[in-house]
């Protein structure tokens, strides 16, 4: 998404917003959703924040606790976003409501 470049969907992470709202890296890439693809490695994460073409393209802001994963270019548990544990975390969502209300974000 943010670099553009062409690569097979097993080379991609998922940012998925759930049909109830919440906005979450997606594990397995099949959760239901509108989602937005951005390949493994953590300076497209970066990218992609800066331009806000992950929001743009699910039509709601992201959580903090997202963005600041996404900005650290890792998968949460430390791991770099590049390596192949990176979607091997617990989602970090919020619902439209919690992000409009401005409470507090974490992880299910």
């Amino acid at each position: 998404m943010a670099c553009r470049t062409a690569r097979q969907k097993r080379d991609l992470v998922r940012v998925v917003r759930t049909p109830d709202g919440r906005v979450l890296l997606d594990e397995t890439g099949r959760l239901p959703g509108r989602g937005a693809y951005l390949c493994a490695d953590g300076s497209c994460w970066r990218s992609a924040l800066d331009k806000g073409t992950v929001q743009r393209a699910l039509g709601v802001p992201l959580p903090e606790e997202l963005r600041d994963r996404l900005r650290a270019g890792t998968s949460g548990d430390g791991d770099r976003a590049d390596q192949p544990t990176a979607m091997r975390t617990g989602p970090a969502s919020a619902t439209i409501d919690e992000l409009n209300e401005g409470e507090a974000v974490g992880q299910e």
